[in-house]
């Protein structure tokens, strides 16, 4: 759906979220309002508050869908193989994702989302194929011991890191995928046991 096609029958709430992301995308999270987007889905202006309450409550929902989409992606790349190549196949997966997504990524990894049910589950499911491909290393005694969680967060900061650099245009004079391919390097080497 584009940003200026009346809605007219369906899910509202997927039509709403469609428009912001679009919206997101092109001009930022201040440009997002719930009466534009009631204008840009050709709906009354208190259509939208029907399924979000305010604007936070937009920009939590728009994190949850980027969020489960990510938690699908990953669940796409599971693969088996040594551990670096089981990582270095999520890692891409995830970079491929960030950069995809520059826009909504600040807003799924945002500390003002609102504590709730919905995040949590999302969270939980778009960080359980890494979380268990680390436990699944650590079981094989490929991955150096400790909470699967908290090493997941670090790998995962990291690539955001390299994702961040890549999707601004900052590493232009390097090949991502070589870039990729030494994150994970180190990043392996950090988990080997030692």
């Amino acid at each position: 759906m584009s940003l200026h096609t009346p809605y007219h029958h369906g899910d509202l709430r997927a039509a709403l979220l469609t428009s912001a992301e679009a919206t997101l995308r092109e001009v930022g999270v201040d440009g997002l309002s719930l009466r534009q987007l009631a204008r840009d889905t050709g709906v009354s202006h208190a259509a939208p508050s029907r399924h979000f309450r305010d604007k936070q409550a937009l920009l939590d929902a728009l994190a949850v869908t980027g969020l489960y989409r990510l938690g699908a992606c990953f669940e796409q790349t599971v693969i088996e193989g040594p551990i670096t190549t089981r990582l270095r196949t999520v890692a891409r997966a995830y970079l491929r994702f960030a950069v995809d997504n520059l826009e909504l990524l600040p807003l799924m990894f945002a500390r003002r989302n609102s504590p709730s049910a919905d995040i949590q589950a999302a969270v939980d499911r778009a960080f359980a194929v890494p979380i268990a491909l680390i436990a699944d290393g650590q079981a094989a005694g490929e991955i150096v011991s400790g909470d699967p969680r908290r090493l997941g967060v670090t790998a995962l900061a990291a690539l955001q890191g390299l994702a961040t650099f890549v999707g601004s245009g900052y590493t232009a004079d390097y090949d991502s995928e070589q870039l990729l391919d030494d994150l994970v390097d180190h990043l392996t080497l950090g988990l080997l046991p030692r």
